[in-house]
């Protein structure tokens, strides 16, 4: 690629902040409200008043914790769950006599659980932590006053007011106000990737006051004074003033380089500390983005509190009961149970006093029980979502070659929230659309818009013949423009030429482009937008290139239209009004070579029409008409204004201009704003722009899919009603029999209201109008509920819709509608209209955009989408997924939401099911034994239930299963209602598990016992005892859950093979090491296996009578659901073998076929005749 030639340019006077001046410093006494009392004394860092201000250092921690906090305050997060709270008051419990189990078999598994998430986190801190070590020791050279040069200090030192030098390709060690540069006027180039991911070059100019203060020597009697605003947040806004040689200079974000951005293409520049630390802007940013928890999430936490539930109730039972058994032990001096020496016993055991030993025995059931709660849910859900991430991260079928971007799941904690999404709000432009802008003439090509709409009419587009000498000529990026009228300089022959002129020389001067120019002597734009970056091209392609600016000027090549040649003209930039979303207009304020004074203006035709003069409309009609034609092509349109100023108007706007740029308070924009509005006004119309914005590739494939997976589609665009419109058929929005329900402002009686100007009569009427078309459109969805309908509504009519007596019906109409369209809307509606859909619908709502107006919608949906696209990173900063193109956010939904969805869901209810299994083998254990408080296993058998025998297989379920493959999840979007309607975690389902394993865990013990109780069991004649009946019991429980396991799997790998069969498999080496530890500390466990149970046949038969009878129920269920009331993955599942099936029996047929006509073509003829003799013969008598 061509080297870019470095060019002297200006620009400090580009935006209209710079070098403002005002001979009075009373302007400015507001600067010390609150909100605005910073004040720097440059280069007096060791100043009494500077010291006294108290600034914070620039040392940085981003650290949740530090070395003396961290065991607290991670206990304290990790101990917020009210599962982990309970196990830590077991935990304590278990040293008192309460306990029904040793205290090292709960502590244990509660410090492998809780030192693992907090290790964890420890490891992310610490990389946090190296990362901060790495930022505060790195160096920057600070003035030293004392000898008049730069000497290097670390950035952890650096003060408030200290004056800097930065070189190429470094880092900003703080926010600083830019004094000048190694460029004569004090520009330099600073890349922002850090603050907002995007990558292209902002430029960055010194005021000019300070722009010649390019060495050491310069600085050795600078004094100057700064006042400003606090430490915020906001990375694109400053307001500050500068105190320098008695004189007052306006300062704005052109001006401050902030902490973490970096220089580039810049030699070095020198700058005054101003923020540091945590006061910097990047820092004050570093606050947690909102909090989002998952449905799923908020459902298990009441789960939980049934299973506290549940415990309560059977310790409660259990007491009840055990109280009643212990004071029938002492009935009239006789004692029932004489073996217990009931005459004999402590407090827990006292048939004098029932009530008090039935308390001691709850609160040991609360303890015996607690294996109800499942210690390992929450990490091993955190392991799974976390491999879940990765795995959506690595899908090449959603790598964007084009651009070198992957997916990217920016967190883990919503990737089932994926598989619920219930509506979808998208931007357009960039979302739906490239973003990149061509100037189009639609007359002359044919947009992807007009083949839609042909398409809907039954109509066949051609594409019109090229014009001669156009299909030879080299096409220009960005201009797509083809009109021989007045291509190549024929517009001077052109009756309106003088218009024509005016007109390209607007899009020549009305922009913030800046020029560059390549070896090759190729000039390219950088612009702000690719709107803007087109319509400099397409003046260029006219004969109007733009190829300089300083700060003062703009400089283009032109064709004069008397001579016809090329001359070089010079228009004195005086001010620059910048574009907002608010504005939605740009202008600017030049002098021309014949000394005329021109306002010069681009922007939404709505808000350029009403600003015209009466003298100015001589072209409104037929632009409107133009207007109208390119919106229905599907193209963004501008319309295009000017005027000229009077000398004295123009000088007394100005200075009210200036006062409000300096004055340094909290509504200064506003001021701005209204003052920028008062000479905007009285403009002669020249005409109108439009620009095509290409979709993006499968978009209409996409949304096709995602609407028959039954997702409701809105689109929040800033778009006219016709070009929305238009633009939602081309991409399957608004679709082939789908009835409209348009509403809007833009009708007869409002607009006389609005020429009348009474404003409370316009919003009352618009008010009523509103309420109107609503309700209409209400009666007509209700009397034709078969058809689709699409909803259409402008931004004017949106405002009134969000009322708060009309919001209920507007969005009972809205959710009727299938799509939705929400025209002209501003960043804030789109904010407003997804916390609406979220808290209306009470299910997911997904948000999908590219651009920084977008990430108040992104951060108030269930789920944020960023699309890196040509608008920069800060959609995708803001987001919880990113992908590169619309097209991808189809796979993300319908296979990895759907896969996510049910694995969650799964797993959890499977990890509610086999601790309910096991739970209450011990419940039943306990009645066995009148209740008596007396656990059914060994400790360790218990404390390893949870953490190593049942553990990985769930973990593998959460992973890798899938119920289809990706294929057919894509080929059936239908399947993915099953996550909308929410069938797989609902609460029938999930207690339907609890039930099932309640079941499994009567079948477990009472068969167990029935079986091998009161029977031979050894060899010797020996019978089972109480730790042969615990080990056949567990061993059952642990077969069982794994095989239920394996039976609710649907897509088996060797991982879930390894985990599951080795999960059995290690119980039994479990057993055997455990077993030959000395007795003292196995205790019941004492070579139980090796000398008891593997020799008995008896322990073998059980175990497999048990775990089948156990897995009945879960197979008789399976097979009527699949055989009466099949779900939809099990009708896809069906339909998959039958065609497999049937694929195979083609094979087979084919097969045979071609075999016997081989070996029939191998015999003799007479041979084959008798063989088809017989066969026939055959037929007749079967017949």
């Amino acid at each position: 690629m061509a080297s870019i030639r470095k060019r002297s340019i200006q620009l400090s006077k580009l935006c209209s902040f710079a070098c403002c001046r005002s001979d009075s410093l009373d302007d400015h006494a507001q600067i010390a409200q609150k909100g605005y009392s910073r004040v720097v004394y440059c280069n007096e860092p060791d100043s009494q008043e500077q010291i006294r201000l108290k600034y914070r250092g620039n040392y940085v921690s981003t650290t949740k914790y530090t070395a003396i906090n961290f065991i607290p305050k991670s206990l304290f997060e990790q101990f917020r769950r009210v599962a982990n709270i309970y196990f830590l008051v077991v935990a304590c419990v278990s040293f008192s006599p309460l306990a029904p189990y040793s205290a090292p078999s709960i502590i244990l598994p509660l410090v492998v659980v809780i030192g693992a998430t907090m290790a964890k986190e420890g490891v992310e801190d610490w990389r946090r932590r190296l990362q901060d070590i790495e930022a505060n020791n790195r160096k920057v050279k600070v003035y030293d006053r004392s000898s008049c040069s730069f000497k290097q200090n670390k950035w952890k030192d650096l003060r408030v007011g200290e004056l800097v030098t930065v070189y190429k390709d470094e880092y900003f060690p703080a926010d600083i106000l830019l004094l000048s540069s190694n460029y004569e006027d004090g520009v330099c180039y600073v890349e922002t990737m850090n603050l907002d991911g995007e990558t292209n070059l902002k430029l960055k100019h010194a005021l000019e006051v300070t722009s010649s203060l390019r060495d050491a020597g310069s600085f050795k009697d600078f004094r100057a004074l700064i006042k400003c605003e606090d430490p915020n947040e906001h990375l694109y806004s400053f307001v500050g003033t500068l105190y320098y040689d008695c004189q007052q200079y306006s300062l704005s974000p052109q001006q401050i380089l902030l902490r973490d951005s970096k220089l580039k293409n810049t030699d070095y520049i020198f700058g005054v500390v101003i923020f540091t630390g945590h006061d910097t802007k990047v820092m004050q940013n570093a606050t947690d983005p909102p909090s989002k928890r998952t449905k799923i999430e908020k459902r298990m936490d009441r789960i939980i509190y049934v299973l506290f539930s549940t415990l309560i109730s059977i310790s409660f039972i259990g007491s009840f009961f055990f109280g009643i058994e212990t004071k029938k032990d002492i009935s009239g001096g006789n004692y029932r149970r004489w073996y217990l020496r009931p005459d004999k016993t402590t407090v827990f055991f006292d048939p004098k006093r029932p009530a008090v030993a039935a308390f001691f025995h709850c609160l040991t059931g609360l303890m015996l029980y607690g294996y109800l709660i499942p210690i390992s849910l929450y990490i091993s859900i955190e392991i799974c979502k976390v491999l879940q991430s990765i795995f959506i991260n690595q899908d090449q079928a959603m790598y964007d070659e084009e651009t070198d971007r992957p997916a990217h799941a920016r967190t883990s904690n919503l990737n089932e929230e994926l598989g619920q999404v219930h509506t979808i709000l998208s931007d357009k432009t960039g979302t739906l659309t490239c973003n990149s802008m061509e100037f189009e003439m639609p007359a002359l090509g044919v947009t992807e818009v007009e083949i839609a709409l042909a398409r809907k009419r039954g109509e066949q587009l051609t594409e019109p013949t090229s014009i001669d000498g156009f299909e030879s000529k080299k096409s220009v990026k960005g201009f797509n423009f083809r009109d021989e009228r007045i291509m190549d300089g024929k517009w001077v022959n052109e009756e309106q030429k003088d218009d024509i002129q005016k007109f390209f020389r607007v899009l020549a001067t009305c922009h913030t482009a800046v020029p560059e120019v390549m070896d090759s002597g190729e000039i390219i734009y950088e612009a702000e937008s690719p709107d803007e970056a087109a319509f400099v091209i397409a003046a260029r392609e006219f004969g109007f290139q733009f190829f300089a600016r300083n700060q003062t000027s703009i400089k283009l090549h032109e064709l004069d239209l008397e001579s016809g040649i090329t001359v070089d003209r010079v228009y004195n930039l005086l001010h620059v009004l910048e574009f907002s979303s608010a504005r939605k207009r740009m202008s600017v304020i030049v002098r021309n070579p014949e000394n005329q004074l021109l306002l010069l203006a681009k922007g939404a035709d709505s808000v350029i029409f009403e600003r015209l003069s009466k003298q100015g409309r001589a072209f409104e009609d037929k632009t409107k008409e133009h207007i109208e034609r390119y919106s229905e092509a599907g193209l963004r349109t501008l319309a295009v204004a000017y005027r000229e100023l009077d000398d004295d108007e123009y000088k007394t706007w100005e200075k009210e201009f200036l006062n409000a740029k300096t004055s340094v308070t909290a509504d200064r924009d506003v001021l701005v704003d209204e003052w920028a509005d008062r000479i905007e006004r009285d403009l002669i119309l020249l005409g109108a722009t439009a620009v095509e914005d290409k979709l993006q590739k499968g978009v209409p494939a996409c949304i096709d899919k995602l609407a028959r997976a039954g997702i409701g589609i809105w689109v929040l665009t800033g778009d006219k009603r016709g070009t929305a419109i238009n633009i939602g058929y081309a991409c399957s929005l608004l679709r082939h029999g789908m009835k409209q329900i348009v509403i809007t402002l833009e009708l007869p009686e409002i607009e006389a209201l609005v020429k009348h100007g009474d404003k409370e009569a316009i919003a009352k009427a618009s008010l009523d109008c509103v309420k109107k078309q609503i309700n209409e459109g209400k009666l007509q969805v209700g009397k034709e509920s078969s058809i689709e309908f699409g909803l259409i509504i402008d931004g004017k009519s949106l405002t009134f819709a969000m009322d708060k007596t009309l919001v209920n019906d507007f969005m009972d109409l809205a959710m009727s509608c299938a799509t939705v369209i929400c025209c002209r809307s501003s960043p804030k509606q789109k904010a407003v209209i997804t916390r609406l859909v979220k808290s209306v619908t009470g299910k997911t709502t997904l948000a999908i955009g590219d651009g920084a107006n977008d990430v108040g919608m992104l951060q108030e949906a269930d789920i944020g989408v960023g699309i890196s696209g040509v608008e920069g990173m800060q959609a995708v900063m803001a987001s919880d997924f990113a992908i590169a193109q619309f097209r991808f956010l189809e796979r993300l939904l319908l296979v990895h939401g759907h896969w996510c969805y049910r694995r969650i869901s799964m797993m959890i209810c499977y990890f509610f099911y086999k601790n309910i299994t096991f739970g209450f083998t011990l419940f039943w254990f306990e009645a066995y034994t009148s209740f008596s408080g007396q656990p059914a296993y060994n400790d360790w058998y218990m404390s390893s239930y949870n953490v190593f025998f049942t553990s990985l297989p769930v973990i593998a379920l959460g992973v890798f299963d899938q119920d289809v493959s990706s294929r057919l999840c894509l080929k059936h979007p239908s399947l993915y209602q099953e996550g909308v309607q929410n069938l797989l975690f609902n609460w029938v389902l999930i207690l339907g598990w609890m039930f099932n394993g309640l079941l499994s865990s009567i079948i477990i013990f009472f068969l167990t016992t029935n079986s091998i109780i009161g029977q031979a069991f050894r060899k010797d004649g020996q019978v089972t005892d109480y730790s042969i009946l615990g080990v056949t019991m567990y061993t059952c429980v642990v077969w069982t859950v794994n095989c239920q396991m394996a039976l609710s799997i649907n897509y088996f790998t060797w991982i879930q093979h390894l985990f599951i069969w080795g999960s059995i498999a290690l119980w039994y080496i479990f057993l055997v090491v455990y077993g030959s530890i000395p007795p003292t500390l196995s205790t019941t466990a004492y070579k139980v296996l090796v000398e008891a149970c593997a020799p008995s046949i008896l322990y073998w038969l059980t175990t497999l009578l048990v775990v089948i009878s156990a897995l009945l129920p879960l197979l008789s269920y399976r097979a009527f659901q699949i055989r009466f009331r099949p779900m939809e993955h099990d009708k896809i599942q069906i339909q998959r073998r039958r065609s497999e099936s049937l694929e195979r029996d083609v094979a087979q047929s084919r097969l045979s076929e071609s075999s016997e006509t081989r070996n029939s073509s191998e015999l003799p003829e007479e041979v084959r005749i008798r063989i088809n003799s017989l066969k026939g013969s055959s037929r007749r008598k079967n017949s």
